[in-house]
């Protein structure tokens, strides 16, 4: 069933043969509006309320992980620029920079910004509810023998296909609460193998994301002891994640890169369920407006994202609407339906959406572990096309022409969000490279 029959949703015809035919494209948002006047269901001052809390959760973060020990319970990643790398891929003019949350510490993926910020802020709440601290009490006091024994009743649990799975069941066991990961049946073994190695309960089921998401919910909604972390409606994740705008424009700042109306910045973020991506872009519009220019990626089978908003947002559409199989090597973006909170959002903010095949995220990891030595994952290779898709395409190019940057083009500065692989095993990693270096044949 095409989306354009469904309800009152309508997607273009020709969009819809190009996405059934797989056919990797880029897809530009009409929806696009002015950053300032946009009406979406969230406030900017919640980003500054992010950051804030952030800084307040750091000694417990501090305390509770060995490898943020040295950070001040600050959870960061690098900015690398990345020229050999954007040369290998197809080099235009402007600066290249790869943002490494495929290495975040505690959970080995962007998701660390998200899992572990609402799982301690639950934690938080919780102890002052059961009045196991006084309600001024600062973040550090819920690492209490005597307040991880009283958690211990209680439950956090999560749907996942991986990542996000690591960061809510590792962040939930270090403050003693027993946790439960529902896992999708394109959830990777070794994924399991850790969350189990940490003294997570994983639940796998033989369906899809949305399927392991509903059953992780039905079940809390049955338990007044389950916090259930919900990827596809909670602002709690979606404000972790954005407070990572703040951290990329001191980056930027400290390495002298202007962005302005004439140094527009690009950024390329690999997009699963929308709530990382989304959360992250709608902090970089708040910090840099209309100089941001954000791009989700999703894979070719599973363009969640962008067929919800090019339907636009009377009814909801998935992949399988379209016929695609939501099938692909990029466990994290195997989603059919994407968050419908975050479609909201987005849909004034974002520029668009491309798509990927899969044999090029292996190209691209291996081309990331040659010119840039980064260890990804099929996922995170994802937002290395960006700017290829961006200046090569005739939607592109039209974008570009649209809002006035095809003279500033040079000046510009494009960063590729890597999301995920820092954790991913030796021997599995080695497959993934092996696949690359001989498609690159």
């Amino acid at each position: 069933m095409l989306a354009a029959s469904k309800k009152d949703n309508e997607m273009d015809k020709t969009l819809v043969s190009r996405l059934q035919a797989l056919e990797p494209l880029m897809w530009i948002n009409p929806g696009l509006g002015p950053t300032a006047s946009v009406q979406v269901p969230v406030r900017p001052e919640q980003v500054a309320e992010a950051e804030k809390n952030w800084r307040l959760l750091g000694p417990l973060l501090q305390h509770c992980f060995a490898d943020l020990q040295h950070s001040g319970g600050v959870i960061a990643s690098e900015l690398t620029e990345a020229t050999d790398l954007a040369t290998a891929m197809g080099k235009a003019p402007g600066r290249y920079f790869v943002k490494g949350d495929h290495a975040l510490p505690v959970a080995g993926s962007v998701k660390a910004r998200g899992g572990v910020y609402e799982v301690f802020l639950h934690a938080l709440s919780l102890a002052r509810q059961l009045g196991l601290i006084a309600p001024d009490a600062t973040p550090s006091e819920l690492a209490s023998d005597a307040v991880r024994k009283k958690f211990g009743g209680f439950t956090v649990a999560v749907g996942s296909t991986g990542n996000l799975g690591l960061s809510v069941g590792i962040a939930a066991r270090a403050l003693g609460f027993r946790a439960v990961v529902h896992m999708s049946a394109d959830a990777k073994p070794w994924k399991v193998t850790r969350l189990r190695r940490h003294g997570v309960d994983v639940v796998q089921h033989q369906a899809d994301y949305g399927t392991a998401v509903a059953s992780a919910r039905q079940q809390a909604q049955a338990d007044s002891t389950i916090y259930f972390v919900d990827d596809e409606r909670s602002e709690l994740l979606f404000f972790g994640y954005s407070a990572a705008a703040a951290e990329l424009r001191d980056q930027l700042t400290e390495r002298q890169v202007p962005v302005d109306a004439n140094h527009p910045l690009f950024l390329y973020l690999p997009c699963g369920i929308g709530g990382a991506p989304g959360g992250i872009a709608y902090g970089l519009k708040q910090v840099f407006g209309d100089h941001a220019h954000c791009f989700f990626v999703e894979p070719a089978q599973s363009p969640c994202a962008l067929v919800q908003l090019a339907s636009g947002l009377k009814s909801v559409v998935t992949v399988y609407d379209i016929g695609l199989t939501n099938q692909t090597e990029a466990d994290g973006m195997a989603v059919a339906e994407v968050s419908q909170f975050v479609a909201q959002v987005m849909q004034p903010l974002l520029s668009g959406v491309y798509t990927v095949a899969d044999d090029d995220l292996f190209r691209w990891l291996a081309l990331a572990q040659e010119h840039a030595g980064l260890q990804l994952e099929p996922s995170a290779a994802a937002c290395l096309g960006g700017p290829q898709m961006l200046l090569s395409t005739a939607e592109g190019q039209g974008y570009l022409a649209q809002h006035g940057l095809d003279a500033c083009i040079g000046q510009g500065t494009h960063v590729m969000w890597a999301t995920g692989g820092s954790l991913v095993p030796q021997d599995e990693y080695q497959g993934f490279l092996q696949k690359g270096c001989a498609l690159m044949v």
